[in-house]
Order: structure tokens, then C-alpha cells, then sequence
């Protein structure tokens, strides 16, 4: 029994040591950053304006937002228009494989024109433009953009 209460008293002993270790840590970092702020001679000030005035804040949020957006986008195209396609033109992956071969017999010179993949691009441009147009209408994100003012 005495063995608990020691290892107990002792476990609380070096458990009040860390917390003063750690209030001492606290201590110097406050008055390390006191003294960092000092020395920048106001120029979190400046940068907090500039982050004001530029909005950054805004352009992150924008930026998060229009991943999550391109995500969306890409699963449309990729769950609904891509099979619509196939439907239309057969499998995209043997469209992408249509090519057109020319010889010159002259000169034994032949090339291969890859237009089934121009082709299949083009579409998933066109699908993904519409897409995006469909969503920024229907939601009426156009009207959250509000025009800057002309100076």
C-alpha cells in the first residue's frame, strides 16, 4: 500500500515540476514574441493592412471553393456526360485511338494524324464549359460577384 501513495506522490511531484517547466517555456515565448513584434517596428500592422486591402482572405476562400468546384465539375462530366458520349460515339478509349495514316509514296514518308484523341478532347472541353456554365446559372453564382467600381 505504501508503495502506491509513493509512486502516486511521486508521479504528482514530477507532474507539478513539468507545469512549472512549462509555465517557465510560456513565459520566455510571450517575451520572445513581445520582442519579435517590437523589432519589426510595426510591420504586422503593415501586413495586416495589406491582407485587408488585398483581399487575401477572400481570394483563399475563393480558391477553396473553386477546388471544390473543379471536383464537382469533373465527377459530372466523368458520372453523366462521358457516358453520354459512349453512348453517341462508342467507347472514348477506342475514339482516342482513331487515327488517320498518310503515305507519300514519292519518298516512303508516312505520318499518322491522332484525330480520334483531338476529337475526344475537344468533347470533355465542351461537356466540362457546359457543365460549369449550367452551375454558375442555375445556382446564380454570377450575381455573388459584385462589380468593383470604376475610380
Amino acid at each position: 500500500m505504501a508503495t502506491n501513495k509513493d509512486s502516486i506522490s511521486k508521479q504528482a511531484q514530477e507532474a507539478m515540476k513539468s507545469a512549472a517547466d512549462l509555465k517557465r517555456e510560456a513565459e520566455a515565448a510571450e517575451k520572445a514574441a513581445r520582442m519579435l513584434i517590437s523589432a519589426t517596428g510595426g510591420r504586422v500592422g503593415d501586413f495586416m493592412s495589406f491582407v485587408r486591402e488585398q483581399g487575401v482572405v477572400g481570394m483563399a476562400v475563393g480558391l477553396a471553393i473553386g477546388t471544390a468546384a473543379g471536383a464537382t465539375v469533373k465527377q459530372i462530366v466523368e458520372g453523366f456526360i462521358n457516358p453520354a458520349i459512349t453512348l453517341l460515339v462508342g467507347s472514348q478509349e477506342d475514339l482516342m485511338k482513331e487515327k488517320w495514316k498518310v503515305v507519300i509514296k514519292e519518298s516512303g514518308r508516312e505520318v499518322e494524324f491522332a484525330w480520334g484523341a483531338v476529337l475526344s478532347s475537344v468533347i470533355t472541353l465542351l461537356a466540362t464549359a457546359l457543365v460549369i456554365y449550367l452551375v454558375v446559372r442555375v445556382a446564380r453564382l454570377d450575381r455573388l460577384d459584385k462589380k468593383k467600381e470604376q475610380k
